[in-house]
């Protein structure tokens, strides 16, 4: 199963994420090192300096899709960009008409 627009498969189904009781807002394409992430925490009682391994994974996933929409908006803005300009070798129409005295 594909996200659109995103180049990372999701690799957890809906039915492991329903089973782990991960969140809905964290059912993302990283939500496959969640998993055995929250039960690491779990596990160890949520102490900071365990799981390191699994949380910088995690973390790591996460940066990498905030990333790449970043990448994505920047490119949605410089299209929209080229769509504003007037284009510089042929001559701009004005929305306001010059009168014969101006």
């Amino acid at each position: 199963m594909e996200a659109p627009g995103s180049s990372k498969p999701m690799i957890a189904t809906q039915a492991e994420m329903v089973e782990a009781r991960v969140p809905m807002a964290y059912r993302d394409q990283c939500a496959h090192l969640l998993i055995p992430l929250n039960k690491c925490r779990q596990a160890e009682f949520y102490l900071p300096w365990k799981c390191e391994n699994e949380r910088h994974s995690y973390e790591k996933c996460e940066y990498e899709l905030v990333m790449e929409r970043m990448l994505q908006m920047q490119k949605i803005r410089e299209q929209e960009a080229k769509l504003k300009q007037p284009n510089k070798g042929g001559v701009a129409i004005g929305l306001i008409p010059k009168t014969a005295n101006a």
